[in-house]
């Protein structure tokens, strides 16, 4: 059914679109733990960078439930503080809709995602630091090395291999971007660019009661990642 029925098929393509669309924004992004973690532990002030560390991992911790309620709060049409300002300043008549506009969904799920795991990714990276040996970092002093210049050539090495393992488990888990946060943010406005693998198969299963339909693609699913794997594998070697 997943190829011979046309409309089947189009959905098909269009949910593997947006998939791979974030999966890849996702990657094209993924050094950005690194640079976080790497100016995190250029602070000087110990109780400033604890207060930041435990600020940006917090988040992790939140449901998207509750991240939707904040996201509601914040652009919702009538009540929200965004449409409230925008319409107080004069810059517009009316409160623009940014929860259903259809408009940019792929950019505007990366950032709630970058907010919500940014400080928890970097937290491998901040362990990887630890890791490297200090007396690399007193030999660049006494040869007269400049503080970027041990970050460019000591601290960024030391973190390279952390960061290659972790995009490769990402390339192997390209199509594995969950439901929760795609769901809770779904509506009949953005469905056609939101709508990702697993919250397709959820609809179709659990919302549209075709279970043996969305069995089938979880199916496909599991191929698509096996294949992924062996080339993330092939890559490493």
């Amino acid at each position: 059914q997943m190829f011979a029925d046309k409309y089947a098929f189009e959905d098909i393509i269009r949910v593997m679109r947006n998939t791979f669309a974030m999966s890849f924004l996702g990657i094209l992004t993924s050094p950005l733990p690194m640079i976080f973690a790497i100016f995190l532990a250029e602070l000087k002030c110990m109780p400033f960078r604890k207060v930041v560390q435990t600020l940006t991992t917090v988040p992790n911790f939140i449901s998207w439930v509750l991240v939707y309620s904040v996201a509601y709060a914040m652009f919702s049409v009538n009540d929200g503080m965004i449409n409230r300002l925008l319409v107080g300043l004069g810059l517009v008549e009316e409160g623009i809709n940014f929860l259903a506009s259809s408009d940019h969904v792929w950019l505007t799920m990366w950032l709630w995602g970058t907010w919500k795991g940014l400080g928890w990714n970097a937290i491998m990276y901040i362990a990887a630091l630890a890791g490297i040996d200090q007396e690399q970092y007193e030999a660049a002093e006494v040869d007269g090395a400049s503080r970027l210049q041990k970050i460019w050539y000591i601290t960024v090495p030391g973190l390279l291999p952390t960061f290659f393992v972790l995009l490769l488990m990402s390339i192997a888990n390209l199509i594995n971007n969950g439901m929760e946060q795609y769901f809770v943010f779904q509506n009949a406005m953005n469905k056609e660019y939101i709508e990702v693998l697993d919250l397709y198969v959820y609809n179709q299963g659990m919302t549209g009661y075709n279970y043996s339909f969305a069995t089938a693609i979880s199916m496909l699913k599991s191929i698509i990642s096996v294949t992924l794997l062996f080339i993330a594998n092939g890559m490493s070697r």
